[in-house]
């Protein structure tokens, strides 16, 4: 019998099973299809065969990354979450995963990494910073909020970066007109398409979780799903289904782990100064010097007492 495949994500938090919407989309859309993989949740993406998250190493020595080719992989292997649908439901999953990732993902980026400093700086960075291991720490939340600008800025514009404040309001009207959408598709049913979660209960619970569970400093977004109740419990519905040990753990806060979190930054910081002189020693940066009187022995010592000079 063959071993199972191997899926690598971020770790939980904030009573999610992981922290971002690709990981999060992943890891449903596996549930809902009861694909039998040896799940790898962790907070460093170099521990990963392809150096990012999600990632699913194959039986066949492939690395998928993608939500979309990891989820037809696992199409050809049997675990279909859609295999009820009909062909207009499948043509109507489709539209609507176009529309998240056209008019929702952008706010999302937006909301988490680009524009919003605060969400930035007081959630993301700083979630990132605490988990993963040294010298990634200082490196990885500054990249990931680059590669995030540059994403919004091709699909957005590079006039409408420039425009900070218009754009937000551009980015939280689209993403609210999306939600409103799903809203009404949705509406008192359990699931989008009946009484079976598909691939596009998977996408939509991927990027509509994190804004539910994540306490931002901003909540715009937040605040407006708020209001849509059938989202919120559909969200709600799914954690307590398929996650149910992240959804009875409660949402991290700012006073969770205080002193470890405290002793972790002080550790890294004795690490950050001691690599800084060891480079500034080893490219001459900072030199030593010793004087050739300091080392002699003094004329009257004991034995013993010059032993231990010596010793120091």
């Amino acid at each position: 019998m063959a071993a199972p495949e191997q899926l690598f994500c971020w770790e939980g938090d904030f009573g999610l099973p992981s922290v971002t919407t690709d990981c999060l989309t992943v890891l449903a859309y596996v549930q809902f299809a009861g694909a039998p993989l040896k799940v790898h949740k962790i907070s460093n993406p170099w521990k990963s065969p392809s150096g990012s998250l999600p990632a699913l190493r194959t039986n066949q020595n492939e690395t998928l990354s993608r939500p979309s080719d990891i989820i037809i992989h696992l199409r050809k292997q049997k675990y279909n979450a859609d295999y009820d649908l009909s062909a207009k439901e499948g043509a109507d999953s489709l539209a609507f995963i176009s529309l998240l990732e056209e008019k929702l993902l952008p706010a999302l980026v937006n909301l988490l990494v680009v524009v919003d400093g605060k969400n930035f700086v007081d959630v993301t960075r700083r979630w990132f910073a605490e988990h993963l291991p040294f010298p990634l720490s200082l490196v990885l939340p500054g990249r990931m909020q680059r590669r995030e600008s540059e994403r919004l800025r091709l699909l957005r514009g590079e006039e409408h970066m420039e425009a900070e404040e218009t754009l937000e309001k551009e980015l939280l009207r689209d993403a609210a007109e999306c939600m409103n959408l799903l809203s009404q598709r949705l509406g008192q049913s359990q699931f989008f398409f009946g009484d079976s979660p598909s691939s596009l209960d998977a996408f939509v619970f991927g990027h509509l979780a994190p804004v539910l569970k994540i306490k931002l400093p901003n909540g715009k977004l937040q605040q407006h799903l708020q209001t849509l109740d059938n989202l919120c419990g559909f969200c709600s519905n799914i954690l307590q289904l398929y996650f149910p040990r992240n959804s009875a753990a409660p949402a991290s806060s700012d006073d969770d782990h205080v002193p470890y979190k405290r002793r972790k930054q002080l550790l890294s910081v004795v690490v950050a100064m001691g690599a800084m002189l060891m480079y500034a020693l080893f490219t001459g940066i900072l030199s030593i010097s010793v004087q050739q009187g300091a080392l002699e022995e003094p004329p009257d010592e004991e034995p013993e007492t010059h032993e231990r000079e010596h010793e120091q």
